[in-house]
């Protein structure tokens, strides 16, 4: 069978013995798995389910062989949109904006050589109707010249496409330029709907946010009082990181099923979502990483004020602004991860006029004839060019003597902490609070044109150097009182049980660094060489 008969017959409706593929694409899928521990519970369905990728498939297959056709292959595109352009950097540094469907830009390549990944032979392409093909006039432009071409006929199956004729073809350019424009439509009503919502403390789609449930106003008893107690964990000193791998051993996952990482959970934390605020997302361009950023910001109102969001906080504006002071402002994957296998590595210095080198983990020689396993720390040598090689010291017991040392510090906080008084309120409270009255009167003044701008913008930068000093000093306070309100660590008892990570971290909230004396002849005892500087506070 000739191509050119292809066309002919394909226009005729005659498949007979031509061999097709199918392409079914959907712009947004839709999760329909069951909502953890709540057992019975679906998300609802919704439009973007009538005719899913199984049905266009269903479909495609059920014309191809009910006229004749052998249907040997689907292109699935999910999750994917024909109408939305990307920012791309050519090899030249020129930047182009365009659809990206390497799906459907591989099966127009399997047509012009007729052949299948699968290795079938490929004579044509049918989808569900244009608008599962394209909404992008390049695109289709593209399948044209497959058609006009290489004679391998694209259809569909409810009769809105025609590639087959030139007034078909000139038709499909009126219906996807249509098609376009419906979608850039939709698009700004989307966008603007958003806004709207969020102005008004309501959430917008998307899966529901960890720590409530499905209806995302109400919470979600066991995930709320998790974050609860790890927002409470962070302000008294531990880890982000700590805290995600006791999550990981206790079985505890995200809404997915994914397991916790420290970047996760600051990410959470950090969202004006978990102390009621409403929120929106912003995008910026960075031109040095040609990348585009996104941040979270608080919607605020008509009189700059945040707008308080329609569901149930989990934690209070204090704690949630004192928690961006400790957690930072934007972190990024992998932070708050402790990559180290050694106890002590990165708390050892040597104790030497001149050199002060973290000392590093070294596994010991087999010459030496130790045990498996057996390590020791080492000052690293001059030509490293950060160290001077003259500590050794054994790992195994350096590492007992560091445990005993962190836990015999924390026994002595607990009974300091069983003694301390009821502390005094923070005494920077009324300054913030007039700090930003006179932020709002002076807003209020160059809305009433009463001031220059240079006057206000000037005041402003001020203010808010001020404020964010005066944010932190009460993110550090508010952290001490968590501590000495907060349950003693009964350390010894629970040591053999945490992770490398968790004892690490441990370990770097109570010492400074330990000091490694050099070796003076043979058998000084390894507590002897070592001399702990402490935190002021633990």
């Amino acid at each position: 069978m000739s191509q050119r008969d292809l066309i002919e017959r394909a226009h005729w409706g005659n498949l007979e013995g031509m061999r097709m593929a199918g392409l079914v694409r959907l712009s947004f899928e839709v999760d329909i798995t069951p909502i953890a521990d709540m057992p019975g519970q679906r998300v609802p369905l919704t439009g973007y389910d009538i005719r899913g990728r199984e049905e266009q498939e269903k479909d495609v297959r059920e014309f191809v062989e009910s006229r004749g056709g052998i249907y040997v292959y689907t292109y699935e595109e999910p999750d994917t949109s024909a109408w939305k352009r990307k920012r791309i950097r050519q090899p030249d540094g020129s930047i182009i904006y365009r659809v990206l469907r390497p799906v459907l830009e591989g099966a127009f390549g399997d047509l012009k050589i007729g052949k299948a990944p699968n290795g079938e032979t490929l004579d044509g392409l049918i989808v569900y109707d244009i608008d599962r093909l394209t909404r992008d006039n390049r695109h289709l432009e593209d399948a044209i010249e497959v058609v006009e071409n290489f004679k391998r006929p694209i259809l569909d199956i409810t009769g809105t496409l025609d590639l087959l004729t030139d007034n078909g073809r000139n038709v499909a350019r009126v219906v996807v330029a249509g098609s376009n424009k419906s979608s850039a439509n939709i698009a700004r009503r989307v966008k603007r709907k958003h806004r709207a919502m969020k102005a008004a403390g309501l959430s917008t789609g998307g899966p529901r946010p960890t720590g409530w449930n499905a209806d995302k106003r109400t919470l979600h008893p066991k995930e709320a009082k998790e974050l609860k107690d790890a927002a409470r964990k962070i302000l008294e000193g531990a880890s982000p990181f700590t805290i995600a791998a006791g999550w990981d051993r206790s079985g505890f996952t995200t809404p997915k099923g994914n397991r916790w990482t420290g970047y996760a959970l600051k990410t959470i934390l950090r969202n004006p979502r978990i102390c009621g605020f409403s929120y929106r997302y912003v995008s910026t361009f960075d031109p040095l990483t040609d990348a585009e950023n996104r941040r979270i910001e608080v919607v605020v109102d008509g009189d700059g004020k945040p707008v308080k969001g329609l569901w149930e906080p989990i934690i209070s504006v204090e704690e949630w602004e004192a928690l961006k002071v400790i957690l930072g402002d934007n972190p990024k994957p992998g932070d708050g991860h402790n990559a180290r296998k050694y106890l002590s590595t990165g708390t050892l210095r040597h104790d030497k006029e001149g050199c002060g080198a973290r000392l590093r983990a070294m596994k010991a020689p087999k010459r030496a004839k130790k045990p498996e396993g057996f390590f020791y720390y080492v000052c690293p040598t001059r030509s490293s060019g950060v160290g001077c090689g003259g500590a050794t010291i054994p790992g195994p017991e350096t590492d007992e003597v560091v445990k005993k040392l962190v836990i015999a510090k924390y026994e002595l906080e607990a009974t300091r902490r069983s003694a301390t008084q009821e502390p005094e309120p923070w005494s920077g409270e009324l300054e913030l609070t007039r700090l930003r009255e006179d932020i709002e009167d002076w807003k209020e003044q160059r809305a009433e044109r009463k001031i220059g701008k240079e006057a206000f913008f000037s005041f402003l930068a001020e203010a808010e150097v001020k404020e964010r000093n005066l944010l932190r000093e009460r993110a550090t306070y508010l952290r001490k009182v968590k501590v000495s309100q907060s349950k003693p660590v009964d350390l010894a008892a629970i040591w053999e049980d945490l992770s490398i990570a968790e004892k690490r971290a441990y370990i770097e909230r109570t010492l400074t660094t330990v000091l490694v004396a050099p070796a003076v002849g043979r058998g000084r005892p390894v507590r002897e060489r070592l001399t702990p500087v402490y935190r002021e506070e633990i």
